[in-house]
């Protein structure tokens, strides 16, 4: 790697670029631009991203400080803030949200040989949804509430590596179980998901696919115990058994048998009731298969404490769509970077030293190798630790 680049140019280096302007030309993206082109808007945003700007001048001011430096940094002309504000009101933003595919791709071949901590070598899945909540004044074509508008961001992330490789922006008042109807299950693959997604018929369509699903199932819940297996209560597992649904619909969705197991969770002092299609795994497994589903949560918060994800710079529809996908973009290019260089200590210290030395002449690797450890250690001690397993 040329040593003389700017941090941010090896940065966007890792960028499919190609791939990028298969897409742009695709959605038209450039068509009649004669400034600030598909390619200058993603490295913009993502500027935003990583040095955390709050506005578009911000941007504009931060960027064009460094007059001497854009060429290098891929700008061809200063940043204007109406330029950028129309090109994120403009320019479609499919063309971002197959940026961010491509590097899912990218980003899951990295980190399939990953390790779940389990005896395990299928792919599991968490799926989970969070709502951004937006101005009703400024973004009046969301509405959620009565006092409320928000967007709703739904997951599926794979475990091994914490990556998104699903992800759907909808109206907040989509429910999360209409979701599964847009995902279409691999065979031999995990699922692991909480009480929202509980829909028998939705479920059944993994199970003819021979994938497996792990949930838990509602208080109300009616079934009919066909058959009863050892439980090492020891262990936290109280019962597991075979059981048929009962009532008409829900045994009309799913007509097979499931796997129910009772676990009491010595950390929170609850017990939980998952269901199942798997009937190999020991029921432990499964147990902590739901315990790892926290990593989606984790996913959510980390995103929307250290990206921008609930201020926007827009307020049209496909200029928060856009933000959102090239915060997602981000994401995983720090996460391929850090994979590819085997670059140490966590996410959130990689972006914080980025943060404030994208202007910086030196290697990547060199960059972070400069961190003391008992610093890296304080800065990390209260932050999600996502990618450190």
């Amino acid at each position: 790697m040329n040593t003389g680049q700017l941090l941010f140019a090896q940065l966007m280096d890792f960028i499919p670029w190609t791939s990028f302007a298969r897409s742009v030309a695709r959605y038209g993206g450039d068509v009649r631009v004669r400034s600030l082109t598909c390619t200058e808007q993603f490295r913009a945003m993502a500027f935003a991203q990583l040095t955390y700007r709050e506005s578009l001048r911000d941007i504009s001011t931060c960027l064009n400080a460094q007059p001497n430096k854009l060429y290098a940094m891929g700008f061809r002309a200063p940043v204007r803030r109406s330029t950028l504000a129309d090109a994120n009101e403009l320019r479609d933003w499919h063309i971002y949200a197959e940026l961010a595919t491509r590097l899912i791709q990218q980003a899951r071949a990295l980190y399939a040989s990953d390790s779940l901590g389990l005896d395990l070598d299928a792919v599991v899945y968490a799926l989970d949804s969070t709502t951004i909540d937006l101005c009703m004044t400024l973004f009046p074509w969301a509405p959620y509430k009565r006092t409320q508008h928000a967007i709703k961001l739904h997951t599926l992330l794979d475990l091994r590596g914490s990556i998104p490789t699903f992800l759907r922006i909808t109206a907040a008042q989509t429910h999360d179980v209409n979701i599964l109807d847009q995902i279409a299950p691999q065979s031999g693959a995990f699922y692991v998901m909480d009480r929202a997604y509980l829909d028998f018929a939705r479920l059944y369509r993994f199970t003819l696919h021979g994938a497996f699903f792990v949930t838990r199932a509602r208080k109300d819940f009616r079934y009919r115990r066909v058959a009863s297996h050892p439980a090492d209560k020891s262990i936290g597992v109280q019962c597991d058994q075979t059981i048929e649904l009962v009532w008409f619909y829900p045994r009309k969705g799913y007509p097979d048998r499931l796997r129910r197991i009772r676990y009491w969770d010595t950390q929170r002092n609850k017990r939980l009731v998952f269901l199942t299609n798997n009937f190999t795994l020991p029921a432990k497994v499964i147990a902590e298969l739901y315990r790892r589903r926290w990593q989606v949560e984790l996913f959510f918060k980390w995103i929307k404490q250290h990206l921008r994800i609930k201020a926007f710079y827009g307020t049209s529809e496909n200029a928060v769509k856009t933000q959102i996908w090239i915060a997602v973009s981000v994401y995983l290019l720090v996460a391929i970077v850090k994979k590819r260089l085997q670059l140490p200590g966590s996410l959130y210290t990689f972006l914080q030293l980025l943060s404030v030395s994208l202007f910086e002449k030196m290697p990547i690797s060199q960059a972070l190798s400069q961190v003391n450890p008992t610093i890296q250690d304080t800065l990390d001690r209260n932050q999600l630790s996502l990618f450190d397993f």
